[in-house]
């Protein structure tokens, strides 16, 4: 498999930014700090760490609508089927996240949208997913291919545990496409 990293991505200074990644075959997160900038942190870690692929937890694209497709100018097809947030809704965050992805994209990583919080709940659906951190990271870790090097210690962590499972998955074939290719696939 391809290195990677999952990172479920928040608002640029408030400390809810976490990474996922696995080192001496351990699964390690690290958070950024709140008041600190988010994309900044996005950016070192993912030049120390130098991953193949990018599992972000954020809207990487606009509904078809501003590219002449579609009549909806809020959702995605991907949004709509999954009961995600708007993109345009998450504004300064879309419009974050796409700015990073095209320069990672630039620096060679190959960056994927995932949706941790509908995987979460799809395969873990009476594990208290935001409800109850330590049941739901018992539940999610009989699923990782490798232990946990410490407990999260949030939501953004767990999320972005997901978001490196669901990568993991992704490339087993085993994560599942929702959405259209031409205006942006969600993979879950």
């Amino acid at each position: 498999m391809r290195s990677t990293l999952g990172i479920d991505y928040g608002s640029k200074k408030a400390g809810t930014t976490a990474i996922a990644y696995v080192e001496a075959g351990l699964l390690h997160v690290e958070q950024s700090v709140k008041g600190k900038d988010a994309d900044r942190f996005v950016r070192e870690v993912v030049e120390a760490r130098g991953p193949a692929v990018v599992y972000l937890d954020a809207p990487l694209s606009l509904p078809g609508v501003y590219r002449g497709a579609g009549t909806d100018y809020h959702y995605r097809k991907a949004d709509r089927a999954l009961g995600g947030m708007s993109p345009m809704f998450l504004g300064g965050l879309t419009a974050r996240a796409m700015s990073l992805a095209a320069t990672l994209r630039e620096a060679g990583h190959e960056v994927i949208e995932v949706y941790p919080a509908h995987t979460a709940r799809l395969q873990f659906p009476d594990a208290g997913y935001r409800s109850d951190l330590e049941p739901f990271t018992a539940a999610l870790t009989k699923h990782l291919p490798h232990p946990l090097a410490t407990p999260p210690a949030s939501w953004h962590a767990v999320d972005a545990v997901v978001a490196w499972w669901i990568g993991w998955r992704h490339q087993a074939g085993e994560a599942t496409p929702v959405g259209d290719a031409k205006e942006g696939v969600v993979w879950i």
